[in-house]
């Protein structure tokens, strides 16, 4: 691309998202109006488990202004079937799908039970306070291995056990062989700490119903727009044509937005019912108690080895929380998490058994990273504490296991295929950045000030470029040209990206170029963003349209420069005969001529689409390291440095590459040192607000160094892997590894997530002193 046309792929212009966000300019859900607005607002349980015996709603419905009161029976009575859907064909347990308003029982603290439309949101606020809800309280259990324990309460009559669904990964025969002649065993349980994403901005829907056609429009908080649409269509009963699902500009994802919620279907069921639009806005406390939560696991994990180091096996069993309700698709196990075990190494013989178990908590679905921040956590505190147990350097046992670049494509016991990678190279750049072989040499004693001293690492895999996307290009008449994808920026920067991915098809300038996203009228089809899939499968789809425009415009070209097709150049923008650089024509001056007349046999016109599928899936993989200094009498962490070196092949946009990496980084370390979600034996959750739940503050987190190696994927034609969670997968077991290595003095073998002061300094006080 001639650079004098703007930046191509692989220089970082300023993200084009960021002068609307700073201005104040920016438009999102809770920021859109319509005439005969109303609010809806949701009546919820106060408790964790529960059955319904009566819920009047006579005084509520007197009070002035307010449209309209509902419940399971109005629901019911209508044409919708009310029920956001579940693949119970992947379940083991026969349960119903979640009603959008309770029908006899609920489930968890929070659950809607009525919903009011009124004419202003305190209105409907003041009249759900009005609506008064008799229960009848049952049993509750919150805990997924507690719930599995005979006795336990039962969620889901059906479900005796409380398991959803179990599964296996592995070969459990050749993994017990591996154990039986290892010379050493290392045992592990460990808890993956609950977590409530936090987004900047709560969920939010507007829907407004249209007579006259019959279609529904819903604005709403979305990272996969036409998902939605179909999500919607099964709970209201209504046809995808009917229904138009918008996403404005949404303030942050991370997996909570991607899921179908009661919330939003009820407000576009509200519409139609009333005839008018419907608008609801989650109040921070309601997101914290009916949103999806995410991680909540625990697990036991074995690794064998030989008296070298060399790892032969690897035994891990988990109990996954899936909440009160399968939320929308069925729970996320095995698969997402059980392929990961192998990490980096290689490990001949793994085995795995997940259960995901109904509890009487709000419903836990993914959240950013899904399964691999679990499975990479697992094995990465497994292997540093085995070199503890060894007496051994955990760099060094990483190293004597770690997969050489020879070994791609590498398929692991738990059917995996990597398909490229030099884990060595990220691992050694990391290291030297952070001083490693110093830091071990130099602090092996307190500092003056009482601190101690700890280094950790963390060396990960991410699998990226999830399911199918469309991307169309369309050339208009002057030569601009318009990107439609069906995926959804909410923060990933795609405006930005995709331009500059079209700009070193087309050679067309950058700021010719407007991307589309997050409309279902405009975009044919897609998938949405999540799971570290946008440039890798959103970014080659439209890559792939570029590349037909580009190729149908040479022909065209041809034609006019009356030469063959294959004596076309086209270079920096331009067509050109080959030999003859003076037998010319720019790019706009061909796609003027694409809709004009005299085009022989070409098709008028300058558009592709392309609906581009991965055959194999992108391992994203790096190494982090963190540097920690922990005051044992008050059990403070402070986190000294923070490198991370990340391997997402070529990066589009370095910058916004980096961006992705400093937010996962400051989610995973919020994972590691502050963030839980509580719930007391009654099922009340106990992190309720930002007052309870200790999301981090700029202070808390470190400056964050990144650095980067480059290897190319081979399953695609850029070459990209995903990076957009790499950072909530290898910030956890980093900066834990960290904390024990500080606290080994003490004999600290490990702590469980949140590492907050209290939880510190209690493990310093129940060992011995230090050593």
């Amino acid at each position: 691309m001639n650079p004098a046309d703007g930046p191509s792929v692989g220089s970082d212009p300023p993200r084009r998202e960021d002068r609307g966000l700073l201005t104040g300019a920016a438009t999102f859900t809770a920021d859109s109006d319509a005439p005969r607005l109303a609010h809806l607002a949701f009546v919820r349980s106060r408790y964790g488990h529960a059955r319904i015996k009566r819920v009047e709603t006579a005084a509520a419905a007197r009070l002035d202004e307010v449209h309209a009161v509902f419940t399971w029976a109005d629901v019911a009575a209508s044409d919708a079937p009310g029920v956001l859907p579940l693949a119970s064909e992947q379940l083991d347990a026969d349960v119903p799908g979640h009603p959008v308003l309770a029908r006899d029982r609920v489930r968890y603290q929070g659950q809607p039970v009525a919903a009011v439309v009124a004419e202003t949101p305190a209105l409907a606020a003041d009249a759900a306070a009005a609506v008064a809800v008799e229960y009848d309280r049952l049993d509750v259990v919150v805990d997924p291995v507690d719930a599995t324990a005979d006795g336990a309460p039962t969620v889901f009559e059906g479900v005796p056990d409380n398991v959803a669904v179990s599964g296996t990964l592995g070969d459990r025969e050749a993994t017990d062989r591996a154990f039986a002649r290892a010379d050493r065993t290392v045992a592990i349980d460990l808890e993956n700490n609950r977590l409530i994403p936090n987004a900047m901005e709560p969920r939010a829907a507007l829907a407004s119903y249209e007579a006259a056609e019959d279609r529904l429009r819903v604005e709403m908080t979305s990272q996969s727009p036409h998902g939605h649409r179909s999500d919607l269509s099964t709970t209201l009963g209504v046809p995808e044509r009917k229904i138009r699902v918008v996403a404005p500009r949404v303030g942050g994802g991370f997996g909570h937005k991607g899921h179908h919620y009661p919330g939003e279907a009820v407000a576009a069921w509200c519409a139609r019912e009333l005839d008018r639009p419907v608008k609801w806005t989650a109040t921070r406390s309601e997101n914290y108690a009916a949103g999806a939560h995410g991680r909540d696991h625990r697990t036991h994990a074995e690794l064998a080895l030989d008296e070298n180091g060399s790892i032969r096996g690897l035994r891990v069993e988990t109990h996954a929380n899936v909440g009160g309700y399968g939320l929308g698709s069925a729970p996320v196990l095995p698969t997402g998490y059980g392929r990961l075990l192998s990490g980096q190494y290689r490990i001949p013989a793994i085995h795995c058994r997940t259960h995901s178990v109904f509890t009487n908590t709000a419903p836990v679905h993914s959240y950013r990273g899904a399964g691999r921040p679990e499975a990479v956590y697992v094995v990465e505190r497994l292997v540093d504490v085995a070199a503890r147990e060894l007496d051994v350097d955990p760099v060094a046992l990483r190293r004597e296991n770690q997969l050489p670049p020879d070994a791609f494509p590498y398929e692991t016991p738990v059917g995996a295929t990597y398909d490229s990678g030099d884990y060595g190279t990220a691992l050694e750049e990391a290291l030297t950045e952070v001083g490693y072989d110093e830091r071990r040499e130099r602090e092996t004693k307190p500092r003056a000030d009482g601190r101690y001293v700890g280094v950790g690492v963390a060396c990960y895999v991410e699998s990226t470029g999830l399911g199918f996307e469309s991307g169309v290009v369309r050339v208009h008449p002057d030569g601009g040209v318009t990107v439609y994808a069906g995926t959804h920026s909410h923060g990933q920067g795609h405006r930005t990206t995709y331009a500059q991915i079209v700009a070193a098809e087309l050679g067309v300038p950058y700021d010719d170029i407007e991307v589309v996203e997050g409309d279902t009228e405009r975009v044919p089809a897609g998938t949405g963003t999540f799971g570290s899939r946008s440039t890798i499968v959103g970014g080659n789809a439209v890559a792939e349209s570029a590349r037909a425009v580009a190729a149908k415009a040479r022909r065209i070209a041809a034609d006019r420069l009356e030469a063959d097709v294959d004596d076309v150049a086209f270079e920096d923008g331009e067509f050109h005969v080959a030999g003859a650089p003076d037998r010319n024509l720019s790019f706009a001056t061909v796609a003027e001529a694409a809709y004009g007349r005299g085009l022989g046999e070409t098709e008028p016109g300058l558009d592709e689409t392309t609906f581009y599928r991965l055959d194999e899936t992108a391992y994203t993989f790096g190494t982090h390291a963190a540097v920690v200094a922990v005051d044992p009498t008050t059990g403070e962490v402070s986190i000294e440095r923070y490198v991370a070196v990340d391997d997402c092949g070529p990066r589009v946009n370095p910058t916004i590459v980096e961006g992705q990496v400093h937010g996962g980084v400051a989610q995973g370390i919020a994972q590691a040192l502050s963030e839980h979600a509580l719930y007391d034996e009654n099922g009340s959750l106990l992190t309720g607000s930002l007052q309870d739940y200790a999301v981090p503050k700029a202070v808390d987190l470190p400056s964050i160094e990144t650095g980067s190696t480059v290897t190319p994927s081979p399953t695609n034609r850029l070459g990209v892997k995903g990076i957009g969670e790499a950072g909530t997968i290898a910030a956890p077991p980093a900066v834990v590894n960290a904390v024990c290595d500080a606290l080994s003095p003490f004999g600290v073998r490990h702590l469980d997530m949140p590492l907050d002061a209290e939880s510190v300094w209690r493990a310093v006080e129940d060992v011995s002193p230090p050593t």
